[in-house]
């Protein structure tokens, strides 16, 4: 049968049964079919590396966003976090929503001024190869301080009252008590149709714009520790809202729980039919080994459906509330080393941001990736030895390269004994993003590697025909 006539076919079959063709972006950001750990973009594996300096940058006025967006192509970011968010922790966010002459929202109308903040983003990440995975709804917009000025507080708008969608005025506790009954509105849940009806309708509007690009992925909240309902409620719709357009996404959803093996990290884990990848940000509140191990045992778990697994946000910032400086760059680069699909330095003051510091560990990871691609590499500690718990993270390819992150200064030996006898040992300054040494070691033998100096480094070992 020739090509033409097997297209034909197909488009005859599937108007015969009416149903919609579902398109795989093969230019689009996808689980890499040949190592489904790591994602594809535009048709080659991608290492997604992220350092940005707010978790909603699509509300920067243009003359903030291009910089910032700027600076980050030029070190090799190429991965943000965005959620929908309105919180004015600077001062020029805004709302989604039309405000009427005497003060109220109209939550049928929309701010378009948002929504073309929404579009440039969109647009300006594309135009750099930057991926963008938003959180569709954040629970820290609906209590404490940020809930009494918001459009979907009943006294804000003009479409209902208290008692027609159930809301309070006022929501003090944490959002994590799960007091709001805004998280609660799906049919599975308390059905609260009122309500529900101007959530579908903000779905539907952010969709109109993110479906028209390929470089998109979903999280339906930020660390959640409410109903699993809401979540597979929304990733169900946004799923069927893009086929319906014959468009297919990449889906997950965030847990609040800092404990990789909880429950709640489970029903993310143990669904790959709906949740399409992981993102498992909230391990980086775990320190040292225990960071290492638990992120292992994720790899393990999962490992009959292997799906990238994403880290969007990494704590640690000296100042901060979530850890210092070096427990942010030694988490960061953990991970990268334990095989992570993304991994990004959260914001400040909780994050490094873009920042000095953040900008050198991704210039240093993109001068290691030329040496090596992180997805052809394995975690694979054991041919270390004289390790002291947290002294050093080795990943392999086995007898070509092997990488090893020291968090600190230290000492290991490195078994060589089955590869080739010649061998580059390079150097790589974490802090300062830049090789600082390089001499050859003899293969056949296991090898001792003591770090320069203090503070984070990388040894990268490779054939000397492989090393550059």
């Amino acid at each position: 049968m020739s090509k033409f006539m097997l297209l034909f076919m197909i488009v005859l079959n599937m108007l015969v049964c009416g149903c919609q063709a579902v398109t795989v972006q093969d230019d689009g950001i996808r689980p890499w079919p040949e190592n489904p750990w790591y994602w594809q973009y535009k048709g080659k594996p991608v290492m997604l590396l992220g350092a940005s300096s707010d978790d909603n940058l699509f509300q920067w006025p243009a003359q903030l966003l291009i910089p910032h967006l700027d600076s980050m192509k030029r070190v090799g970011a190429n991965y943000v976090r965005n959620t929908m968010s309105d919180r004015r922790d600077r001062g020029f966010e805004i709302y989604p929503f039309y405000k009427t002459g005497d003060g109220s929202f109209d939550l049928n109308r929309w701010n378009e001024e948002y929504w073309q903040r929404f579009a440039l983003f969109l647009d300006e990440t594309a135009k750099r190869d930057i991926i963008v995975q938003i959180e569709v709804w954040d629970r820290f917009d609906y209590a404490r301080d940020n809930w009494p000025p918001h459009p979907y507080n009943p006294r804000n708008n003009v479409n209902y009252t208290n008692e027609e969608s159930g809301l309070a005025d006022e929501y003090p506790d944490h959002p994590g008590r799960n007091n709001q009954p805004f998280f609660y509105t799906t049919p599975g849940q308390k059905n609260n149709e009122v309500l529900l009806k101007y959530q579908i309708q903000f779905v539907e509007k952010m969709l109109s714009y993110t479906l028209n690009h390929h470089h998109v992925l979903y999280c339906m909240d930020n660390e959640t520790s409410g109903d699993e309902k809401w979540g597979a409620f929304w990733a169900r719709f946004i799923r069927e809202k893009a086929e319906e357009k014959g468009r297919r996404v990449y889906l997950t959803e965030m847990w609040d729980a800092w404990d990789l093996k909880s429950d709640e990290h489970k029903r993310t884990f143990d669904h790959p039919e709906l949740y399409d990848f992981c993102d498992v940000s909230q391990n980086n509140h775990q320190r040292d080994q225990a960071h290492w191990d638990n992120f292992q045992w994720v790899k393990n778990y999962i490992s009959a459906n292997p799906r990238p697994v994403n880290t969007v946000k990494t704590y640690g910032a000296d100042g901060g509330t979530h850890g210092n400086t070096n427990n942010g760059i030694d988490s960061w680069w953990r991970h990268i080393l334990g095989g992570v699909a993304s991994a990004r330095f959260h914001r400040p003051p909780s994050g490094l941001g873009l920042s000095e510091l953040s900008m050198a560990s991704v210039k240093a990871a993109r001068e290691i990736e030329k040496v090596c691609p992180f997805w052809e590499l394995v975690a694979h500690n054991q041919l270390l030895s004289e390790r002291e718990e947290n002294e050093a993270y080795l990943a392999l390819k086995e007898g070509e390269v092997y990488v090893i992150f020291f968090p600190d200064a230290g000492e290991v030996k490195l078994d060589l004994t089955t590869s080739q006898p010649a061998f580059s040992l390079k150097w790589m300054n974490v802090r300062k993003g830049q090789w600082d040494s390089e001499h050859e070691v003899t293969g056949g033998e296991i090898i001792s590697l003591k770090t320069p100096g203090d503070d984070e480094w990388v040894a990268v070992v490779s054939l000397k025909d492989n090393s550059r």
